[in-house]
């Protein structure tokens, strides 16, 4: 029996190739005066960043323009957006980029509009964002987040090493654009990262304690898609079919996230990512995945099965409790494949840190909606797993 669930997401997609240039029409509906949030001028944005200023011109948008997005944003960037936001007066803000610009965005709507710091308003906390809240636009112009059709903000507070979220619907952009075209000149490792970043958000929302069939329909098809089209991408990254579908999976992703939720990886990779801003997040998603599926099949041997079957077709003829079990190797491979088979120690994570690490691993509750819950002790030896390849 199908068990009842719910389903929501209100950002309006506009998917395809050439739909960047529907980009003032979109903002305009929100207001005439934008905030423009990207990374640095001379990085990725250079690529289309005068059609860009151009079609929200032409479309009578004032535009101040925040360049000030680092990968994992901290509290300081948002600060310096928010300030941005107050004096030109914006009515609408813009994120164009990757999940750090689409995440940094959302929080500097919160900020700007709000007292106190984007910090005050997690989702943990008494304070939650109201009304006033800006409205977001969001242009997504890599594979891998899903922040364009999320209401998560991640953001990190550099004086404590702690990376956490805002989570709050009225963050949902109102309008996500997902053009593959702007995908085109993402480096080859990026392409990777945030590519592995799209499977993990599917296969967790798929084995959350909170997912329903309408979820699970969605996420497995980005799973297919991603295993399908991510090493086509790496090969040659002007591949329009791969990209295509790689945005799709994202997109799909993304809302599967929004309606179940990510697990135990996820609260590892963020704990990863405060603590050693260094590593992005889709790589600190490949540090622990080998780890997390090794301690986590046997508790959800069907859809791990599933798992090992979509990697290796082979695997059609055993039974499901092996299939799950060789979903850990076939796992492996794939990572070996678009080369983020890597450890801690790899990335410069100091060994007499790891029982740190691991507290900070069970910060965020994530870990609980695993369908292996890890205790104190469990955490401590999935960071030592992760430590050396």
């Amino acid at each position: 029996m199908i068990k009842n669930f719910g389903f929501h997401v209100p950002t309006e997609v506009q998917f395809g190739v050439g739909k960047i240039a529907g980009v003032g029409e979109a903002v305009a509906r929100f207001g005439n005066r934008c905030l423009l949030v990207t990374g640095p001028k001379s990085g990725s944005v250079r690529h289309y960043l005068p059609r860009l200023i151009s079609l929200l011109e032409s479309a009578g948008i004032s535009v101040a323009h925040f360049d000030g997005v680092i990968p994992n944003p901290t509290t300081d960037t948002i600060h310096a957006g928010a300030l941005m936001a107050a004096k030109h007066r914006a009515d609408v803000v813009l994120g164009v980029g990757g999940g750090s610009s689409m995440d940094a965005a959302k929080a500097i709507a919160v900020e700007a509009t709000h007292e106190g710091s984007c910090w005050d308003y997690l989702f943990y906390k008494d304070a939650k964002p109201t009304e006033k809240t800006l409205p977001v636009v969001a242009v997504s112009t890599t594979s891998g987040t899903g922040a364009q059709v999320t209401q998560v903000s991640v953001v990190t507070h550099t004086a404590t090493r702690d990376k956490s979220a805002l989570y709050n619907s009225l963050i949902f952009p109102r309008v996500a654009i997902v053009d593959p075209e702007l995908m085109l000149s993402v480096p080859k490792y990026v392409t990777a990262c945030t590519g592995f970043d799209t499977f993990t958000h599917a296969f967790e929302s798929a084995i959350h304690v909170n997912t329903s069939p309408y979820v699970e329909l969605m996420a497995w098809e980005a799973i297919s898609l991603v295993f399908s089209n991510l090493p086509a991408a790496l090969q040659d990254g002007s591949n329009m079919e791969a990209r295509t579908a790689l945005a799709y999976a994202d997109t799909l992703a993304g809302m599967c996230i929004a309606n179940a939720g990510v697990t135990l990886p996820h609260g590892i990779g963020m704990a990863i990512g405060g603590m050693y801003p260094h590593i992005a997040h889709g790589e600190a998603l490949a540090l622990n995945y080998p780890a997390f599926m090794r301690f986590t099949y046997a508790s959800a041997v069907k859809p791990f099965a599933k798992l090992g079957r979509m990697l290796n077709p082979k695997l059609k003829d055993v039974d499901d409790e092996t299939a799950a079990k060789k979903s850990c190797d076939e796992l492996d491979l794939f990572l070996k494949q678009i080369g983020l088979w890597k450890g801690l120690e790899e990335m410069q994570v100091p060994e007499e840190e790891l029982e740190l690490l691991a507290k900070q691993c069970r910060v965020l509750p994530d870990y609980m909606n695993n369908p292996r819950v890890a205790s104190e002790a469990d955490m401590l030896h999935l960071m030592q797993q992760c430590f050396r390849r």
